[in-house]
């Protein structure tokens, strides 16, 4: 029996093949979503703000949920650095993720389309790194899932001010001020997460 490749077995130890199924499968159901809803009457744009907040947040948990490692000892008694290696491990699947689903929301790119599915996938991301690091990766899902699920519920109607920076996974598409805000949450979280790993113990492994 020919033996595992090393990317393979790097690979299926971490779950990744697992959470790229999970990936194509959220963008299936978001972009079946944002199609059955265009055919609504009355419907518009605007109305697929749930398919660009829980979509992303679905693609944030199930990248957040594979950035754990096995064995804390063999991180710290590698001969290599493990950082470039955890940065590429989250960069491809959170690359997939804002691919996919971009292509499942088409359309109305100064509403909720695929540039708001971009910004929150990539700013959800961050958040699920940055979590898997304080809390460990099964536990990754959480803060972005808190989130998310209270800002659309907080945020005030409209675009514009400083709701742009706070509450920037409920804005349209455009505003500049949820993208910075969201960039920052992808950059720091992905930074703390190459630098530290995911935290190992209860909810780490």
């Amino acid at each position: 029996m020919k033996p595992l490749s090393p990317l393979l077995l790097y690979a299926r130890s971490r779950a990744l093949p697992g959470a790229l199924v999970a990936l194509a499968g959220t963008a299936a159901v978001a972009a079946g979503t944002a199609r059955w809803l265009e055919t609504i009457p009355g419907s518009g744009p605007s109305d697929r703000l749930p398919v660009v907040v829980l979509g992303p947040l679905l693609a944030a948990a199930a990248v957040g949920t594979c950035l754990r490692a096995p064995s804390d000892e063999l991180d710290r008694t590698a001969v290599r650095a493990w950082w470039p290696r955890r940065l590429a491990h989250l960069l491809v699947p959170a690359a997939l993720a804002a691919l996919l689903l971009a292509l499942a929301v088409p359309g109305h790119p100064a509403e909720f389309g695929a540039p708001a599915a971009v910004r929150n996938t990539l700013g959800l991301v961050g958040v699920a790194a940055a979590s898997a690091v304080l809390l460990g990766a099964r536990l990754s899902w959480l803060p972005p899932a808190l989130y998310a699920g209270a800002v659309p519920l907080a945020a005030p109607a409209g675009a514009g001010g400083a709701a742009d920076w706070w509450a920037w996974v409920a804005r349209p598409g455009p505003q500049g001020g949820a993208w910075t805000a969201a960039a920052l949450a992808f950059a720091a979280g992905t930074a703390l997460y190459a630098w530290r790993g995911a935290r190992h113990g209860p909810g780490g492994r």
